[in-house]
């Protein structure tokens, strides 16, 4: 009787580890990326990720729309257009993206920041706060800004010109005083040519009916609250131009130009 109680027990056990061993990792825990920056540096502006299933993956995050038509702010659980000229609507669950990461935000941290004058110093006082430079992270923050400023590009047509050329054609606008929510990724330096190295910012009014890429803003005292992701998860294209695209030289120089902007 004793022994079959043990050999019970040890069932469960096994059944239990397996059932464990065999659940998704918690989508808050993980990145998840379609198709890689430097494909998007290139000219890859067509993708078959639908708004549809890259919600699945998370409902928080950033990117951009097919034919590189403005600019992709996940909050929420909604993915919302930003047009060239900062109008920002809720995209249809059939728009598609050539290039977005998103997770399901799950604050583990929260950081009390002070003032600052533009991205740089902010940026330079949110890292400090980060437990480990080599993990990724979804920051959110709320609030009231003095000024953001924000970019989207127009909607191209083919042949497509690399990134860097078009950014010459970005529409940027500056909010004052404008309340919010930045939504931004920190990547690690090990990701170069995957995704963006250090920060990347979108921006969302808190009407959300505007915002942009953010090339530069104010803060006043304002709280971080910070998701650290240790698993990263890339879905490449299988389909379209990415399968032949040129990925071997380095676009650095052409990331960074196109990450602050001509206007910088």
């Amino acid at each position: 009787m004793k022994q079959r109680a043990v050999s019970w027990s040890f069932s469960v056990w096994l059944l239990l580890v397996l059932v464990f061993a065999a659940m998704p990792v918690r989508a808050g825990e993980r990145l998840f990326q379609y198709s890689t920056i430097d494909a998007l540096l290139a000219g890859v502006y067509d993708g078959e990720l639908t708004m549809g299933e890259l919600l699945k993956h998370g409902g928080f995050g950033l990117g951009t729309f097919n034919t590189l038509d403005g600019e992709m702010v996940v909050v929420d659980g909604v993915a919302y257009h930003v047009t060239a000229g900062g109008k920002a609507v809720p995209a249809p669950r059939d728009a598609k993206t050539p290039f977005a990461s998103v997770t399901d935000f799950d604050e583990d941290t929260i950081l009390k920041l002070a003032p600052a004058p533009n991205m740089k110093a902010f940026n330079a006082q949110l890292v400090k706060g980060l437990p480990s430079a080599n993990a990724f992270y979804a920051i959110r923050i709320d609030g009231r800004f003095p000024w953001v400023k924000t970019r989207a590009i127009p909607g191209q047509t083919k042949p497509y010109r690399p990134l860097a050329e078009l950014v010459k054609e970005q529409v940027i606008v500056k909010y004052t005083n404008v309340e919010g929510t930045l939504v931004g990724l920190w990547s690690p330096a090990f990701v170069k040519g995957v995704n963006v190295p250090g920060f990347h910012w979108h921006f969302l009014n808190r009407e959300r009916t505007a915002g942009g890429h953010v090339l530069d803003c104010a803060v006043d005292s304002v709280v971080a609250k910070v998701d650290q992701l240790l698993e990263f998860t890339v879905k490449l294209p299988a389909a379209g131009a990415f399968a032949g695209t040129d990925l071997t030289p380095d676009r650095s120089s052409e990331l960074e130009s196109v990450e602050k902007g001509p206007a910088q």
